[in-house]
């Protein structure tokens, strides 16, 4: 048996908090695994994220998503020593606290927003405030008193009820971590009509996740049921059987019941 060849394709992908993952270059072919911690450039300083995912498949998932190989992707520096941690540990102490902070200042501006998360840079220099608000929102002043307040460069960033979820976490009713929190990065549009297909109850307590949307799951096996759907002849008058005439009442997937 031959040596496998080696995958030298140069960009990795690399996981920050709330499961967000970008795309940087390892341009000096460091030796990583992944799990390992590394340092690497962001447009306003440096920040540590952990290597998720090395080779073909960097490939195949920015072919997925769209993202081309060019010069806009950023560099990894090194392969993040204990000093780095720590000063890193040191500026994730302060979100919580942050957190709290703001959430304070935007009820004395009286804003329509929730605020759901804080990220700070590793290099302690900068912090993106991740919100969700129904309308737009005129947050020039907040700036200013977040800035003032914790000494920092603040980035604010809108994201939905779905990405707020996976940003927090959580466990589903099927009893594993949720995929907006582990794998999941496209969210597609989940409507009643995908529960309809599958004859599921449409109940909204049991349809919604914990993001108040409907489930995304929803639309895993929609396909399969779409499928199945195409193959069971339409029925408009009562069909006859050996026990009589009988109504059809519900088809699933592949299963006619009558009555």
């Amino acid at each position: 048996m031959g040596i496998p060849d080696v995958d030298n394709f140069d960009i990795v992908e690399i996981k920050f908090k709330g499961g967000r993952k970008e795309y940087y270059r390892n341009v000096d072919y460091l030796p990583l695994t992944t799990g390992d911690p590394v340092v690497v450039d962001v447009p306003s300083g440096h920040h540590i994220g952990y290597v998720s995912l090395q080779g073909e498949l960097v490939r195949l998932q920015m072919q997925k998503r769209k993202i081309r190989d060019d010069d806009n992707i950023l560099r990894i520096y090194r392969i993040a020593t204990q000093k780095d941690l720590e000063k890193w540990q040191e500026a994730k102490n302060r979100e919580i606290p942050t957190l709290y902070r703001s959430k304070q200042i935007i009820d004395e501006l009286k804003l329509q927003m929730k605020m759901s998360d804080i990220e700070y840079q590793a290099d302690n220099s900068k912090a993106t405030f991740y919100y969700s608000a129904e309308d737009r929102i005129d947050f020039r002043e907040l700036i200013k008193l977040l800035a003032g307040e914790f000494k920092i460069r603040v980035e604010m960033r809108q994201i939905s009820l779905r990405q707020e979820a996976g940003r927090l976490g959580g466990i589903g009713v099927c009893g594993r971590e949720l995929c907006c929190s582990t794998w999941l990065v496209d969210f597609k549009n989940v409507s009643t009509s995908a529960a309809r297909y599958q004859n599921l109850s449409l109940n909204p307590g049991k349809l919604s996740g914990q993001c108040g949307r409907l489930k995304c799951c929803l639309n895993y096996e929609l396909d399969t049921y779409m499928d199945a759907i195409k193959d069971i002849p339409q029925v408009e008058r009562p069909l006859l059987t050996e026990s009589g005439p009988a109504k059809l009442q519900k088809q699933i997937s592949s299963e006619i019941d009558v009555v």
